[in-house]
């Protein structure tokens, strides 16, 4: 069944749901209830006939049938309207008839087995098949562009063939439906199937989450899903009231949401179990529009409108150069931003003031977390938005927790209340400095392992909200303290009175005192935290100042240098983190029996921290020679796998946060001269960090003794 919550049924009154029924691996849509005001009605269609008789337009057709199923003797003139090709010149003139590309043999071959498939007369066949072989060869010479079996084109030509088009047009359609609809780059890795992760992950992260597991992408199932538009896995019927309702939407991203609604359909299936093997997964994902039917279309096409509606808008803006190629104008507040390097999906500043504004309709709702430190947060946010201290996750866990409880509480009761505050759609905003962001990641990758729905972050952070807004607005922003506000002032801060304060800032008191109960509790036990962190890695007067690589010849080579064990900020924070390798190459381990091996002379429990947020439970070991890594394998009682080995002296840097110093990074390389050489790194979140590093660098010292010795 597909997964409705409470106020997706309250909001959805005029959407069609329909009950997903699984017969074996296939399954069919059924509408739950008939209603008597759901009996057909034809008489649109004499509307529809006159208006195609009068020469309508696209939104005259489209008011007219209303994304409905269109008869099929008015098929052919229906998308030619709805694809813009009504009327057009025949391209294909300007075609030189020389079939002379170098895979023109697997190009007529493949021609001649889709019209052998179609079951025509031997005499159609050759005029059909020498017209297809045309039509791609020219594409491909006009376009530069190299045919391929698994492209897809053919699969979309297939459903136009049914409409007996002349060869121009059936040539101007096929072009519009690859220029307009056809997502660029679906190939294996590409960019449409990391945005296809992002939407799950928004609407159902679980499911992603056990995907991810599986190292299942969305290119191992649906890459013909993507390429043909459903056309290569679904039935002739299927796909044509597909089309009808696909065109008539002319949203270039609701294939995204057709295959989500499948694979949000499949979750029973697919997290039952029943299937362990990789492959195995796939092939059943594979096969699930093949069960469609062509009843079920105009369900299924809402339900995907639906899905549509309740997600953040703005990632059309920010990826449709990526996704369809072309350019649509940026909002000021957008950037350069990439869909295979953000950890969730992203939302424009702009979206979440909109859609959080009395007026902002029946879109998304946003529930705002400002994850900044409680110094800037004082000195200026969003009124609606609520405190949790990011630093709070590293600095006191127990805290962290609590907040978010007392997070989560909030957002209910706002819903509840009706208040303009509240959403059911998280959104996180850091301060848009890399920084502070870092952390806010790390928040970020928190919520989506317990699989909380609806996660996004906010693209530009407060910095973005700020410049959109402006100091002195009083739409939405608290007014600022020019002489402390982060982005005023980069080189200010709050003072400590206005940390421990918690003094409302809001103007609009009766809208934020509510959330002032729960964020002045944050922010107070923050500052005191803040004061606390007085245990720093010391540098041990004995230890030689030394960079270390296995691979320097001895000597002097580390003496009147800068010691590497150092405090402070990690300057190469950006740089990948170690244990990078395939998973399916780890060795798997008994964590008992490693732990109490002789020649390990050290071991800490602690969380591994890799550079996308996410936290792993771990165990470092010491050896008088290496350090190995191993991580926690989920549900498997003592059981491990061994992540890194690591050359003690391979070490290069051993550094910490100033404001975090149990966050450890130990960094990997080499020296030529004067110049070290970072290869890997790996970063750990360390309860005893002291008395950790105090260790490895006794170990490391005794290393370089023997090689100088």
């Amino acid at each position: 069944m597909i997964p409705f919550n409470d106020s997706l049924e309250t909001k959805s009154k005029n959407v069609k749901r329909g009950n997903y029924l699984r017969q074996q691996s296939h399954f069919r849509l059924h509408v739950k209830t008939v209603m008597a005001d759901d009996i057909e009605d034809t008489s649109w269609i004499t509307d529809l006939e006159t208006a195609l008789v009068d020469g309508c337009d696209f939104g005259t057709l489209r008011n007219i049938c209303k994304c409905r199923p269109v008869p099929g003797h008015l098929r052919n003139e229906i998308w030619q309207i709805c694809l813009g090709v009504q009327g057009k010149s025949n391209a294909l003139s300007a075609f030189d008839g020389l079939y002379d590309l170098e895979e023109q043999g697997l190009i007529r071959e493949d021609c001649r087995v889709l019209v052998d498939n179609l079951g025509n007369d031997e005499e159609d066949k050759v005029s059909v098949v020498s017209d297809l072989e045309s039509i791609i060869t020219f594409y491909c010479k006009s376009r530069n562009e190299t045919y391929a079996t698994d492209n897809g084109w053919l699969e979309i030509i297939q459903p136009l063939l049914a409409l007996k088009l002349s060869r121009a047009e059936l040539y101007n359609c096929f072009y519009s439906i690859i220029n307009k609809f056809i997502p660029r780059e679906c190939s294996k890795g590409g960019q449409p199937f990391h945005l296809f992760r992002l939407l799950l992950q928004y609407h159902d992260p679980e499911l992603s989450s056990f995907l991810d597991t599986k190292k299942i992408s969305a290119d191992n199932y649906a890459q013909s899903w993507f390429r043909s538009l459903f056309a290569a896995p679904c039935d002739l019927q299927v796909i044509q009231n597909m089309w009808d309702v696909y065109f008539q939407q002319g949203d270039q991203f609701l294939v995204f949401f057709m295959a989500l609604v499948i694979l949000v359909n499949a979750r029973d299936q697919i997290l039952s179990g029943e299937l362990e093997g990789k492959q195995a997964i796939v092939e059943m994902l594979s096969t699930f529009p093949s069960g469609l039917e062509a009843e079920d279309i105009e369900d299924f096409c809402s339900l995907a409108q639906y899905y549509a509606t309740k997600t953040p808008q703005s990632f059309r803006r920010d990826f449709h150069s990526d996704i369809f190629g072309g350019s649509i104008v940026p909002s000021r507040d957008d950037a350069e931003i990439s869909v295979a390097q953000v950890l969730c999906l992203p939302v424009s500043v702009s979206e979440i003031i909109q859609t959080n504004n009395p007026a902002g309709g029946d879109g998304v709702r946003y529930f705002i977390v400002d994850c900044r430190p409680a110094d800037q947060y004082n000195s200026g946010h969003l009124h609606t938005a609520f405190h949790l201290d990011a630093n709070l996750m590293l600095q006191n866990p127990m805290e962290f927790n609590t907040a978010v409880q007392a997070l989560l509480a909030a957002q209910q009761q706002a819903i509840s209340a009706g208040s303009v505050a509240g959403g059911e759609h998280l959104c996180f905003m850091g301060s848009g400095r890399e920084e502070e962001d870092q952390y806010v990641y790390m928040v970020i990758a928190n919520f989506l392992q317990k699989h909380y729905l609806y996660v996004s972050f906010a693209r530009g952070g407060y910095s973005a909200v700020h410049d959109l807004m402006g100091v002195n607005s009083s739409d939405g922003l608290t007014d600022d303290f020019v002489q402390s506000c982060i982005v005023s002032n980069p080189d200010a801060a709050g003072s400590q009175s206005d940390l421990e304060s918690g003094d409302d800032l809001s103007k609009d008191k009766a809208e934020s005192s509510f959330f002032d109960k729960f964020s002045s509790v944050v922010k107070s036990k923050s500052a005191v935290m803040k004061q606390k962190i007085t245990d720093y890695i010391k540098n041990e007067q004995q230890m030689p100042e030394r960079h270390v690589s296995n691979t320097d010849p001895v000597g002097k080579r580390y003496r009147n240098m800068a010691n590497v064990f150092t405090i402070g900020d990690d300057e190469e924070a950006d740089e990948q983190v170690a244990g990078s390798s395939d998973e399916d190459r780890r060795e798997t381990v008994n964590l008992d029996l490693w732990l109490n091996k002789p020649e390990v002379v050290y071991s800490c429990k602690c969380q591994e921290v890799l550079s996308n947020g996410y936290m792993y439970s771990s165990h470092v070991l010491v050896t008088s020679s290496h350090l190995y890594v191993l991580r926690d394998v989920e549900g498997r009682k003592n059981v491990a796998q061994i992540q890194a080995r690591r050359a003690l002296g391979s070490v290069v840097k051993i550094t910490s946060k100033k404001r975090h110093p149990e966050l450890i990074t130990f960094k990997y390389g080499s020296m030529e001269g004067d110049n070290v050489t970072v290869t890997d790194m790996d970063r750990f979140l360390m309860p005893r960090a002291g008395e950790t590093t105090k260790i490895i660098k006794q170990q490391i010292i005794k290393v370089l003794e023997a090689l100088d010795s």
